[in-house]
């Protein structure tokens, strides 16, 4: 069983992609589900979760509906707005989809890089313990030590990091963000995405650039808590779903470790759905 854990579709016309402009051509137009098949069957991946890419709910509805009627979609990881008054509430209503695994604030989109250690949050992540969702941590490395506090706030929160924290690849800075990534992993029990790290290796990369990355990630999160996903169609920014997965598992030591970050770790990071 292959399991993509980081994909998204939208449809222009609802929008609210505030980040998406005609700059990004590769990406400003509707991407489905009928773009995705080929892509799933030619790499022989069964199933998906599918993430947010706007701050609405009304996105994360969208989203759901789609869960419904796709079955390669094994879940989706939502939005919705953890400082309002109102986010228990709407997380535990929320929470009864069947198809929702997950919440993800666009932390990477918010002025404030400590806002994720603010007490009015506290009742969102709460309930998300409650209802035993995971949280998305959509974070750049400067993020890492808040995020690092929130996680010794809260030890019984299941959490991922998305896209390794995006590292700046491009640039090679490195050691900033090896260390934090370290002390994360030490200190809590967070998964990390395997995912994301070809688009932020900049339009020359090559699998030497990534690879100290890949490499860091393996040392200190071990085959258990990293989780493939390809990113797509972010990920036509900088490559294709083919080379992302072969490049992906060309960096992972053995079958068994394959059969864990390709699979069963999205199964024990998610939890909610079934195959």
């Amino acid at each position: 069983m292959i399991i993509d854990a980081h994909q998204h579709f939208w449809q222009l016309a609802r929008g609210d992609y505030d980040w998406l402009t005609p700059e990004l051509a590769p990406l400003y137009r509707d991407f489905m589900p009928d773009d995705l098949i080929p892509l799933l069957s030619r790499n022989g991946v069964d199933g998906t979760i599918l993430v947010q890419a706007a701050p609405t709910v009304a996105e994360t509805e969208f989203l759901l509906k789609i869960a419904e009627n796709t079955p390669f979609v094994l879940g989706v990881v939502g939005w919705t707005d953890f400082a309002a008054p109102s986010a228990s509430n709407e997380i535990q209503r929320l929470a009864k989809h069947p198809k929702l695994v997950g919440l993800r604030p666009m932390i990477q989109d918010i002025a404030d890089d400590a806002w994720m250690l603010r007490p009015e949050l506290t009742p969102a992540f709460e309930a998300m313990i409650e209802c035993d969702l995971a949280f998305d941590a959509l974070v750049f490395p400067r993020h890492l030590p808040h995020l690092r506090a929130l996680l010794s706030y809260h030890p019984k929160l299941r959490a991922v990091i998305d896209h390794g924290a995006k590292p700046n690849i491009a640039d090679a800075q490195f050691k900033a963000w090896a260390n934090d990534m370290e002390a994360i992993a030490k200190d809590s029990h967070a998964f990390c995405k395997l995912s994301g790290l070809l688009t932020e290796a900049g339009t020359d990369w090559t699998e030497a650039h990534v690879a100290p990355y890949v490499a860091h990630l393996f040392e200190n999160f071990g085959p258990k808590r990293l989780v493939w996903g390809s990113d797509w169609p972010v990920l036509t920014l900088a490559s294709t779903y083919d080379i992302w997965h072969t490049i992906a598992s060309s960096f992972i030591p053995n079958d068994q470790a394959r059969d864990l970050i390709f699979g069963s770790n999205a199964q024990d990071l998610y939890r909610h759905f079934t195959i």
